[in-house]
């Protein structure tokens, strides 16, 4: 057998012992494949997922996880939350994630608790140990488990295994929360959100795949996959509905990060 099967069995294991969990879900690769190894190894009545509806959330991401949801097979508990009307998550300062998972957080153990359910799981592997993860410490404060860190699986093995056990998920790209094109220390607000939001779903709908729409005012820094950028210097036609487009939702001036998407590329002492 080989490690990537070991590590799978481990997890399973791992989840079968939790006995009843909710899932702390966002449609990525990470969430989906805790959410289907505990909704194939717990069965539909001991597995849930539950996820965040607020502006930090672009509406396609919704309806992709709930899609998810479907193709796995379980209930998607849909719970409002309100972090923007918290001024310490507002504020946006470095560690404004912490305090909206720990929003979330307070608000899943109401619902197991309801639910009689005694775990609630997030998707965190071990990659994200080494990442700028503030959400981690309200996990901690919060009991939530992270059974990929306990079965030891990296990013890419979680999509090698997603794409093993049929996810569609497996090759999703990296996502994150709206909040995070907004740097460190510039107020987060429903506005500047749907701004993001909307210029994001342009770029999109022109056929890129990997986005991010960094907000700086009147500027937006757009980036895109490493192997998308060529687009931008080979099709003038794109570039000009691109910054036409964004333009129209109030941006000024638009520039385009050449060297691609990075993921963390506004975090603290990030290069």
């Amino acid at each position: 057998m080989d490690s990537l099967s070991l590590k799978l069995d481990k997890l399973r294991q791992i989840i079968q012992s939790y006995r009843k969990v909710l899932v702390a879900f966002s449609g990525g690769c990470d969430s989906a494949f805790v959410l289907k190894v505990s909704r194939d190894i717990l069965g539909k009545d001991g597995a849930k997922g539950a996820i965040a509806k607020s502006a930090s959330l672009p509406e396609a991401e919704l309806e992709e996880a709930r899609e998810v949801a479907r193709e796995v097979d379980t209930e998607l508990i849909e719970i409002e939350t309100s972090e923007l009307e918290n001024p310490s998550y507002t504020k946006n300062p470095i560690n404004r994630c912490y305090f909206c998972k720990s929003e979330l957080y307070s608000h899943l153990h109401l619902i197991a608790e309801k639910l009689g359910f005694n775990v609630i799981l997030n998707g965190t592997n071990l990659d994200d140990l080494g990442d700028w993860r503030p959400g981690l410490k309200a996990a901690e404060e919060h009991n939530v488990k992270s059974p990929l860190v306990e079965a030891d699986f990296t990013k890419e093995e979680i999509r090698l295994a997603s794409r093993m056990l049929g996810l569609s998920t497996w090759s999703k790209p990296q996502a994150a929360c709206l909040s995070s094109r907004v740097p460190f220390g510039t107020e987060v607000t429903e506005e500047r959100l749907s701004q993001i939001e909307e210029g994001e779903e342009i770029l999109k709908g022109l056929g890129f795949e990997m986005v991010r729409l960094r907000w700086f005012g009147q500027r937006a820094l757009i980036e895109v996959g490493r192997d998308e950028t060529k687009s931008f210097f080979q099709n003038s036609e794109v570039r000009e509905e691109i910054l036409n487009r964004l333009k129209s939702i109030g941006f000024k001036q638009v520039d385009l990060h050449i060297e691609g998407y990075r993921s963390g590329r506004l975090n603290p002492h990030s290069p």
